[in-house]
């Protein structure tokens, strides 16, 4: 094909809006439109099947290609209008062949629409309604953005190569051949691709024959099942795999580089067991005939789950006996775990447009806790479930968030939705639900979704139906006011005169402290003094009265005018903070200190006093008198909530009352002594994997706020390790501690801290061990080594993909060397990384996120309002309302009255320390 590039015109890209305008005129039927501001497809036409042929070059790292695809003419017109982006299109080769009259047409005109990603096909006469193929050769690039028909590299004995990948969610596979690539319109799918003989080629069906021709081979695979182009892939290089079966006979085989195929076991163990579980839980088999995992060492997303070919960072799924920490161990499960659930809500049901993507990673995040939790019960998992809602929080605390389904007009905003919103909010409210309806009746409904649905496409209103149906509840009534709006209410709580009811209000929480306008249906639950004595109701309005479960009459509380503790949203099932009066907290914090509450309880107060604490509806000493709770806190959830709320805490103390500041971090190293001496540095034999996980998250938390002996201990260990990779004194999990104690010292002429850890970093070819590096290079005190750092990020030793780890580590002492070096570079940066938008969102994200004053917030506004393009928006905006949110908490705490005397006290253990000591 390539030989025909001489002889054939290629076609120039237009940028006419004529055709389209005819088109927006010609109906305005929901079956044919094309929206003011959007470019969705009109329905004259659509898809059936697809016969793809590919040819990738892997040392040019072009490709030729050739597509029939087998359509019907719907309605009657005399275009076509389908999607293609960045191919060139061989103007001859295009023609339209009717099974009416088995004429073969040629357009008289084909124009490319470069911006709109359009590619309109205009005829002389009016097509016959019924079926045509449609036929045209293409070529395009293998490009290095990590989307589309895109090249990695790998390295086999000391020899760089190219392999070619996919990745066309959301809507990319435009990229690779000219497609109707929207979720609505589902075909099925029949691949051949030439490769060289010593390259494997994957996609999404089982091979059905070969032929070899030279020094190339043609791979022909099974026809798929119908599905979106999204969830088309193809891959070429070279890989080692290992296999197994399912319990119900389908082969499960986990692809890695040459030489790394047992580091994927644990993988493969995993999705050998979640299949079956899946196929049980949503009553319908994986359908297809083998399911294929492969990890691709350039990868922007985490994963992504390609029909019956999943591909995954290798860091999300292989793991390394020696050198993966628990916490990898537990993420590769959960990705997994998270993948497979969509060959189910995805891939088999699949949402009708990206308005409904919630559909597919909400449902995809909640079940995947729920299969890891099958699979490893003694992990706690539901637990830390609570991560994931605490993250929707903070996104959608913002007045820049937005509501969970939200209107997509052009390609160019989806990519903005994959966020904390569609993920975890949907999962969140998921959960919500789950809680609501009881897990048999919840799953029973998806059940019946799942059947059907099956093959077909699905809103948001037709899954309310179905769990309307089976539950026989209000569903649509209850979850409409959580995915048609913004944000998330607070429940404020107050108890009147002898407690048998408490009157709760609901406002919009926003973290800015303003109240919001929005109102929910709220499925509330509440415990009284006991988990024995619980309570269930629906809050509507913006003021409500419950009337509390009775205590048994031998209770020791039940003649008290208030009961001993009073705890809302149980097991923080609902999406919803709550604030409690002055009466009911202090009571909650005498039932933390005997230990009366459960874990995720504990969780979900500490992390609800925090956000009213930073909203500035709580005087810090508030959050501080309660953080002095945990002094013996030893589970892993509620550790980890508590290191994170102790960072932000320093933050704003270190910037409203810098003479404070160590004292600050001396209280907060207080905090964690008890877990740090239970749980040692070194592996204890037969621990859990949450002691295993929390030892490493403790012991760093101790070094970043500078315990002088974990720190001395810290050195010392990583000393050993440098001098043997051999040593036991370093295992995975306290590594973090290591690299952040070094590095923060490296400075000047000292560099043996950064110098040492580039060394480790050229030496791993563990994706996990390089990002745990790069977490900490930038994380030194000294701003010109964090500059350092940042250039060496732009270097060609660091992929793509990991750029974000040496962003996450950069601290207080060097934000403001960070934002210069991002505004001095931003031509670089965007020119690099702006084609792959959620990346370069990272870098705005990540950088910004650490000033907390008004006149930063100005600054940057000013900057990027010359330098970002609309894609960016929605990030930008978010992220200078951050800053101004921790401006203004600053701000509050500057002028809180007695707050370094406090936490002078709470420094030096006094007993006057906090309210708790004196009850």
């Amino acid at each position: 094909m390539a030989g025909r590039a001489a002889a054939t015109a290629i076609l120039a890209l237009g940028a006419s809006y004529v055709i389209l305008k005819q088109l927006k005129n010609k109906r305005r039927s929901r079956s044919s439109f094309v929206l003011k501001d959007s470019m969705r497809l009109p329905r004259f036409a659509e898809p059936h099947r697809y016969d793809i042929e590919l040819m990738p070059n892997l040392d040019t790292c072009k490709f030729d290609g050739k597509v029939a695809i087998r359509l019907e003419i719907l309605e009657s017109t005399d275009h076509i209008v389908l999607n293609a982006a960045d191919l060139n299109i061989y103007e001859k080769s295009v023609s339209l062949r009717t099974s009416a009259t088995r004429q073969v047409l040629w357009p008289t005109r084909i124009e490319l629409v470069k911006e709109d990603e359009l590619l309109i096909l205009t005829f002389e006469d009016t097509l016959p309604l019924g079926n045509a193929l449609l036929s045209m050769d293409f070529q395009g690039t293998l490009n290095d953005q990590m989307k589309g028909f895109y090249r990695s590299t790998y390295t086999v004995g000391g020899v760089n190569k190219n392999m070619a990948t996919t990745q066309f969610e959301p809507a990319d596979a435009r990229r690779c051949f000219p497609c109707w690539d929207e979720p609505a319109y589902k075909a099925t799918f029949k691949l051949t691709v030439h490769v060289p003989l010593d390259r494997v080629v994957l996609s999404n069906m089982p091979v059905n024959s070969e032929a070899v021709n030279g020094a190339k081979r043609s791979v022909f695979f099974e026809e798929s099942p119908k599905m979106s182009t999204y969830l088309v892939a193809v891959v070429v290089g070279e890989f080692d795999f290992i296999e197994s079966t399912t319990e119900n006979g389908k082969v499960v085989r986990v692809y890695t580089e040459v030489g790394k195929k047992e580091q994927g076991k644990f993988a493969l163990e995993v999705a050998l067991k979640t299949l079956p579980f899946y196929t049980k839980y949503f009553g319908t088999a994986y359908p297809l005939p083998k399911l294929d995992m492969i990890a691709i060492p350039d990868f922007a997303a985490g994963a992504m789950e390609n029909y019956g070919l999943v591909t995954y960072r290798e860091a999300t799924l292989l793991i390394d006996e020696i050198h993966s920490t628990a916490a990898n161990k537990q993420r590769v499960a959960i990705v997994v775990a998270h993948e497979l659930a969509h060959m189910w809500f995805g891939n088999l049901v699949t949402m009708e447009w990206w308005t409904h993507l919630w559909l597919n990673e909400g449902f995809a995040t909640w079940v995947s806790y729920l299969a890891v939790d099958y699979l490893f019960p003694e992990w706690g998992i539901w637990t830390q479930f609570v991560d994931q809602t605490v993250e929707a929080f903070r996104l959608d605390g913002l007045i820049e968030s937005h509501p969970i389904e939200v209107e997509v007009g052009h390609v160019r905003e989806i990519d903005e939705i994959f966020d904390a919103i569609s993920y975890k909010k949907g999962a969140s409210i998921i959960r919500m639900l789950q809680t609501y309806l009881t897990p048999d009746v919840f799953q029973k409904g998806l059940s019946e979704y799942i059947k059907r649905f099956a093959y077909k496409n699905a809103a948001t209103e037709d899954l309310w139906a179905v769990l309307s149906e089976v539950s026989g509840e209000p569903v649509e009534e209850l979850m409409h006011s959580w995915t048609s709006q913004k944000g998330f209410p607070v429940i404020t709580a107050k108890v009147h005169g002898k407690a048998t009811s408490v009157e709760l209000k609901q406002s919009q929480f926003l973290s800015s402290g303003v109240d919001g306008k929005g109102e929910w249906v709220v499925p509330v639950t509440v415990a009284v003094g006991s988990y024995k004595v619980t309570g269930s109701y629906l809050a509507r309005g913006k003021i409500s009265t419950i009337e509390l479960p009775a205590a048994s009459s031998e209770s020791p509380e039940s003649d008290s005018e208030v009961p001993s503790w009073i705890k809302l949203n149980i097991g923080q099932t609902g999406f919803y903070r709550v604030q409690y009066d002055e009466e009911l907290a202090k009571r909650l914090r005498s039932a933390i200190a005997s230990n009366s509450i459960e874990p995720t309880d504990r969780f979900g107060i500490l992390e609800d006093t925090y956000a009213l604490s930073a909203a500035c509806k709580q005087p810090l000493s508030v959050l501080l008198s309660l953080m002095e709770v945990f002094q013996k806190e030893c589970d892993y959830t509620v550790l980890s909530c508590l290191i994170d709320v102790s960072y932000r805490v320093h933050q704003v103390v270190n910037d409203a009352l810098p003479a404070a500041a160590p004292d600050t971090k001396k209280f907060i190293s207080s905090l964690f002594q008890t877990a740090a001496k239970k749980l040692g540095w070194d592996p204890i034999p037969g621990e859990s994997h949450l002691e295993a996980m929390l030892r490493g998250e403790v012991l760093s938390a101790l070094v970043s706020f500078g315990d002088e002996d974990a720190i001395a201990e810290a050195k010392r260990r990583f000393r050993a390790y440098v001098d043997d990779r051999r040593t036991s004194l370093f295992p995975a999990d306290i590594r973090v501690a290591g690299y952040k104690a070094v590095i923060h010292d490296s400075k000047g002429s000292d560099r043996f801290g950064y110098d040492s850890l580039l060394r480790l970093y050229r030496e791993s070819d563990l994706s996990q061990e390089k990002n745990r590096i790069l977490g900490t290079v930038a994380a030194s005190s000294d701003p010109l080594m964090v500059r350092e750092a940042l250039d060496f990020l732009l270097s060609p030793e660091v992929r793509s993909q990991d750029t974000i780890w040496i962003l996450s580590g950069i601290g207080l002492e060097g934000r403001e060397a960070s934002w210069t070096w991002l505004s001095e570079n931003w031509d670089t940066i965007w020119g690099r990384y702006g084609e792959t938008t959620p990346l370069i969102a990272r870098f705005i994200s990540r950088i910004v996120s650490q000033f907390t004053s008004y006149e930063k917030a100005d600054e940057i506004e000013a900057f990027f309002a010359t330098n970002a393009p609309p894609a960016l928006d929605r990030t930008v905006s978010q992220s200078i309302e951050r800053v101004r949110i921790m401006a203004q908490w600053v701000k509050h705490v500057h002028q809180e009255s007695d707050l370094v005397d406090l936490l002078k006290k709470l420094a030096s253990g006094g007993e006057e320390s906090s309210d708790l000591s004196r009850e």
